[in-house]
């Protein structure tokens, strides 16, 4: 059986949430689960697709992009997927891990995108050394001087450090870092 997923990030995108249903139903999927939602967020639809799939099963997406949010994030529906005995295609690529040359792809196209964020990141390291070096990238403002007068009064009331913290959204070691240099 074909089970089909299908998302958008925002539920202006009909014309696209209704694009990949039709999408997925002509390549044959039966049941096909869909939500509008970031994928940063929850995703309902996708935890119920994939406790949907039995052995034999087919998870099919239209895109990469559509399903998972990184290599990570896909390595482990993959994971979830191959554990039910069922494996993943996705359209737009032409590739199911049903086959060796399936997942060997996906294997190389998962390499190639931690390769790519490697890169990226050691040029934006880059970019901030010349930057500091030109005196141009002073980083973050420190919240120990933005937030100091809120953790001293919280600490002034008698909440402690901890409570303190949890109040303020903030990490316990930087309230102890304000508390620290008061003294």
């Amino acid at each position: 059986m074909l089970i089909g997923y299908c998302r958008t990030s925002t539920i202006e995108q009909d014309a696209g949430l209704d694009a990949q249903q039709s999408e997925l139903a002509a390549a044959g999927a039966t049941k096909i689960f869909a939500e509008q939602v970031s994928s940063v967020g929850e995703r309902p639809e996708l935890e119920a697709a994939l406790d949907y799939l039995r052995e034999g099963d087919v998870f099919v997406c239209t895109k990469l992009d559509r399903l998972a949010r990184s290599v990570r994030d896909l390595l482990a529906i993959l994971d979830r997927i191959e554990a039910k005995g069922a494996s993943l295609r996705i359209l737009a690529m032409n590739l199911d891990t049903g086959t060796p040359t399936g997942r060997l792809m996906l294997n190389v196209l998962g390499a190639v995108a931690a390769f790519e964020r490697e890169i990226m990141l050691e040029r934006q390291r880059v970019g901030i050394d010349k930057a500091r070096a030109e005196g141009r990238y002073r980083g973050r403002k420190p919240t120990q001087s933005t937030r100091k007068t809120e953790v001293d009064a919280l600490i002034a009331a008698g909440v402690g450090p901890a409570d303190a913290a949890r109040q303020l959204g903030m990490a316990r070691s930087t309230v102890y870092r304000i508390i620290g240099s008061a003294k």
